[in-house]
C-alpha cells in the first residue's frame, strides 16, 4: 500500500487518511458510525467477495478487532457510503457488530472510483475483468486518459492499456477471465484472433485441455485444434525440465510467451514475444525496471 501512496498525487494520499485505528485515534479523526447507516461504494470495482477471504477476515475482526478504519463519506440524512472499507463493514456485520470505527472525508464521485480502485488493486488483487472495467469507467465518466489513470491509481499506462485490451473478448470469454479459468496470458493469445466467431470456441479448449499459455498461442496460431503437449514428461532430460521451469517463470514474471533454445551447454537464444506496440512497451517497463526512454 506504501509504493501506491507513494505513486499518488498529493490529494488522494491525503484522502487515504491514517492506516491504522490507532493512528486515526491519535490524530482526532476516528469515528464511529453504525453499520446500518454505511452505504455500499456505487463506484465499487470489484463484483464478486471472496467467501474464504470474508471468513478469514472474519475472524481476524473477531480475535484482533478491527486494526484499519474503513473511509466514508457523508450522503445527508445521517448516512454514509463507503469510499474504501467494504470487506471490513461485510466482516463486521457478519460478526453482528452495531458500530464500525471510520474516518469521514468529503471526496467528489471520481475521488470515490479512484480510491476504491487504489484499495482493491494494492490489498486485494481484483479479477482482469474488473480491474479492466474499473479503468474503463474512470476515462468513459471522467474524461481522463489512460496516462491519467495510471497516474491516478499507481499504475503505468502501458497496464493500464493492457488491462483495457480485455475488454474486446466476447462476453463469454471475459467470464472465463474474470472466474479465474483463463490467465491474461491466455487472454492475450486470443486477442490476435481476427475471426471473432472463433474465439469462444478456442477459449474453451484451453480450458477444457489444460493449456499452457506456450500451447494457447500455439492454438490461436493455427486456428484449429491441437494435441496437447504435456509440460512434463518423466522422459525428459534435467537440462530440459530446468529449461520450462526457466520458461514458465519469465512468463509469470512478463506476462506474455517466453522460449529458450539452447545451442549446446551453456549458450542460447532467449525470444519474448510481444503483441502490440503497447506490449512492448510494457514489457520493456518490466525489464528495465523504468520507462524506456529510446
Amino acid at each position: 500500500m506504501e509504493k501506491a501512496r507513494r505513486r499518488l498525487g498529493r490529494g488522494l494520499e491525503a484522502l487515504l487518511g491514517p492506516t491504522s485505528v490507532a493512528e486515526a485515534r491519535a490524530n482526532g479523526s476516528l469515528t464511529q458510525v453504525p453499520l446500518s447507516s454505511v452505504l455500499p461504494n456505487p463506484y465499487q470495482p470489484r463484483h464478486a467477495f471472496d467467501e474464504k477471504a470474508l471468513d478469514e477476515l472474519k475472524n481476524s475482526l473477531d480475535q484482533a478487532g478491527l486494526l484499519q478504519p474503513v473511509i466514508v463519506r457523508p450522503t445527508g440524512n445521517h448516512s454514509y457510503e463507503l469510499i474504501v472499507g467494504e470487506r471490513r463493514c461485510r466482516a463486521a456485520r457478519a460478526l453482528g457488530w452495531e458500530e464500525i470505527d471510520a474516518v469521514i472525508r468529503e471526496v467528489d464521485d471520481r475521488t470515490l472510483l479512484t480510491l476504491a480502485l487504489v484499495e482493491n488493486l494494492q490489498r486485494d488483487a481484483l479479477s482482469p475483468i474488473d480491474e479492466a472495467r474499473g479503468y474503463r469507467r474512470m476515462i468513459d465518466e471522467f474524461d481522463v486518459s489512460q496516462s491519467e489513470v495510471g497516474g491516478l491509481v499507481g499504475r503505468d499506462r502501458s497496464t493500464v492499456a493492457n488491462a483495457l485490451r480485455l475488454l474486446r473478448l466476447p462476453q463469454e470469454v471475459q467470464d472465463l477471465v474474470h472466474g479465474g479459468k483463463l490467465s491474461t496470458g491466455h487472454a492475450r493469445a486470443l486477442l490476435q484472433v481476427s475471426d471473432q466467431r472463433t474465439v469462444p470456441l478456442l477459449a474453451e479448449r484451453m480450458v477444457s485441455d489444460q493449456l499452457s499459455v506456450r500451447e494457447a498461442e500455439a492454438l490461436t496460431r493455427s486456428k484449429k485444434p491441437s494435441k496437447r503437449r504435456p509440460r512434463y514428461s518423466r522422459n525428459d532430460s534435467p537440462q530440459h525440465a530446468q529449461i520450462r521451469r526457466v520458461e514458465d517463470a519469465l512468463r509469470a514474471k512478463l506476462g506474455t510467451d517466453v522460449f529458450v533454445a539452447m545451442r549446446g551447454k551453456s549458450s542460447g537464444r532467449l525470444t519474448i514475444n510481444f503483441y502490440s506496440n503497447d506490449d512492448l512497451t510494457r514489457i520493456l517497463e518490466l525489464v528495465l525496471g523504468g520507462p524506456f526512454d529510446g
